[in-house]
């Protein structure tokens, strides 16, 4: 890292979006609070229906609630900031909450959600291949502990890593070079020596991101034997529609993952990696409630039922009928 002069940073400047013209900013803030408010709206929905209505109990919706709810911490920690830097000439954000959005953000949401997708493989993978067993093997209890140890890896990770990270000097200079705190612009600050952190950081990111994916690689080709094996056109195709949300929905964010942090840094200025880093943070989380909605006909009718209620309720709760 840079050697010199160092001084205790209270704050840091998040350069966010700042080298387009106002105009540019203005419709960016635009365009990303519709997005914010539909992701907020479209993951909300998935969390309500799914629990109020009877149908969607299942294992599998039950995940896609946990889904949903990371979604919304994904937002919440990194766009309204976003949006603050591109509508106002302050972008500052302090020390504690740069450490604070970087912990909740990559280190804790971001392990959570490869173990919680690499659950909902194996969740995939029992239905599929062992339907008949499949609700005694994902009963209640086996659901919440596969819930447990999608978040818990994430506790470990976030707090080692960013209470090192956090524990160095930094530069004079306090600009980082993203519209987040992500971790590779703000190591990029540090006055020390960082090679062992970013060994441990390499290491812990390899384990944390590939062993998941390892799992659900090996889910799918179980699945993708059981599904070859069915006879008829018809049942193999059910049998594919079962997955293929999550199927789309995995595809999209570990391509989104390995363009933004396993590129070549040769290959990976820091322009192309905040329209990168957008996929993920802004665009994928919009995705996935259309994704499972569109493409699941029960999440469909679910909401269809639910809107019907409510609009029974309003109806009579405006016109004074009751039963």
């Amino acid at each position: 890292m840079a050697a010199g002069n160092w001084t205790r940073v209270d704050e840091f400047i998040l350069m966010s979006f700042s080298s387009l013209a106002k105009e540019m900013q203005l419709l960016l803030f635009l365009a990303f609070l519709a997005i914010y408010l539909v992701t907020l709206l479209g993951n909300s929905l998935i969390i309500v229906v799914t629990l109020a209505d009877p149908m969607l109990h299942s294992p599998m919706y039950f995940f896609l609630r946990n889904l949903s709810f990371l979604e919304i911490g994904f937002n919440l920690v990194i766009v309204p900031k976003m949006l603050s830097t591109l509508l106002t000439p302050d972008t500052t954000i302090s020390f504690l909450g740069c450490a604070t959005q970087m912990y909740f953000f990559f280190f804790f949401f971001g392990v959570a959600e490869c173990f919680l997708l690499a659950a909902m493989a194996y969740d995939r993978y029992v239905a599929i291949c062992s339907p008949l067993h499949y609700p005694v093997i994902m009963n209640h209890r086996t659901r919440a502990k596969l819930a447990v140890a999608s978040w818990f890896p994430g506790f470990p990770v976030a707090t080692v890593q960013t209470t090192w990270l956090f524990s160095f000097p930094f530069c004079a200079t306090n600009k980082v070079n993203h519209f987040f705190c992500d971790s590779p612009p703000v190591l990029r600050l540090v006055c020390a020596d960082t090679a062992r952190f970013e060994v441990y950081a390499i290491v812990g990111t390899i384990l944390v991101v590939m062993l998941p994916c390892l799992l659900i690689v090996c889910s799918y080709a179980r699945i993708a034997t059981a599904i070859l094996q069915i006879p008829s056109a018809k049942g193999k195709h059910k049998a594919f529609s079962t997955c293929s949300s999550h199927l789309l929905v995995v595809s999209l964010f570990y391509v989104s993952l390995s363009l933004t942090y396993f590129r070549p840094k040769s290959n990976n200025s820091p322009e192309s990696k905040k329209l990168l880093s957008l996929s993920y943070t802004v665009v994928t989380p919009l995705l996935n409630p259309i994704i499972y909605s569109l493409r699941n006909n029960e999440v469909k009718n679910a909401l269809g039922r639910t809107f019907h209620k409510a609009l029974t309720l309003r109806n009579c709760i405006v016109f004074g009928i009751t039963k």
